[in-house]
């Protein structure tokens, strides 16, 4: 929904801008010049980029336009309290007593009470991977560590994909827009023995597609690739808490105080209070 009032926000600005000035619509209403800038976008877009890459991007466009799943304190606060109940329950009957749970985490009554987290199944696949490696016993930490941040890179770099093929279609529309613009004089050029009145409104035509690259370019393409980059770093920052939980269970932590090294990691504007969270894991405990 933001993305669609940024774009009216963007449209009102430059075009009411323009009317103001006493512009006239019509030297704007260059459809060809749209076509060709549009048209090598979309081929420099296939031709830079891989079918897997293609596809990704393909895919998340729509999400773009939607309101992405919300990495709210509720969120971190019902993530934090399943990791302090799958802890608090390795701590008192062993981390063997969690095998069953891992194993069939939705017909689980541990994880029954924590929906949100069971309905994301990468989030789950990553805690009940690193469960089972914690529970044979047979790791080394820091080895782990170096798995789960192995992991996240790569989770990071494969998230970020349509970001990057967006950004390069950004850079390269107001060059796109050069192109269109060079054509367009060209076509008015070779048309010399128009009167000046013709000569000048084929010269303005053409100055249009430079126009369309850059607005293209800055106003619509870039901040899709950012928004991106951001719901990126957000979705990564989940798994980060649950890395940095479990790593301090792993170094001797009691799970209260382990949740907590998964709390202080946290966005400020997501990240509950220390009595918020203890509150929280109060009320786990006694239920």
């Amino acid at each position: 929904m933001l993305v669609i009032v940024g774009y009216l926000v963007v449209v009102a600005s430059v075009f009411g801008g323009y009317a103001l000035m006493g512009g006239h619509f019509g030297a704007l209403f260059q459809p060809l010049e749209l076509l060709m800038i549009g048209g090598a976008a979309l081929g420099a877009f296939i031709a830079g980029n891989d079918g897997k890459t293609i596809r990704a991007t393909m895919k998340e466009l729509p999400k773009l336009l939607r309101n992405s799943k919300k990495h709210d304190k509720a969120l971190y606060m019902e993530l934090l309290a399943l990791l302090y109940v799958l802890l608090a329950k390795g701590r008192k009957d062993g981390m063997l007593a969690l095998e069953a749970d891992i194993d069939d985490p939705q017909g689980s009554a541990l994880f029954a009470p924590y929906k949100e987290i069971l309905a994301d199944a990468r989030v789950m696949e990553f805690l009940t991977d690193y469960l089972r490696l914690i529970i044979s016993g047979n790791t080394d930490p820091f080895e782990i560590e170096q798995l789960m941040e192995h992991e996240l890179e790569t989770y990071k770099h494969e998230a970020e994909v349509p970001a990057h093929s967006l950004a390069r279609v950004g850079d390269a529309l107001p060059a796109l827009g050069i192109v269109a613009a060079v054509l367009g004089v060209v076509h008015a050029l070779a048309s010399a023995d128009l009167p000046p009145a013709v000569m000048g409104e084929l010269i303005a035509h053409a100055m249009v597609g430079t126009f369309l690259g850059v607005l293209l370019a800055y106003g619509f393409v870039s901040p899709l690739a950012s928004l991106i980059e951001h719901r990126v770093l957000e979705s990564l920052k989940v798994y980060q808490c649950i890395k940095v939980t479990l790593m301090a269970s792993l170094n001797g932590y009691a799970p209260q105080l382990a949740v907590e090294f998964g709390r202080k990691i946290l966005y400020s504007t997501e990240r509950p209070s220390f009595i918020e969270l203890d509150g929280h894991v109060r009320e786990v405990k006694s239920r």
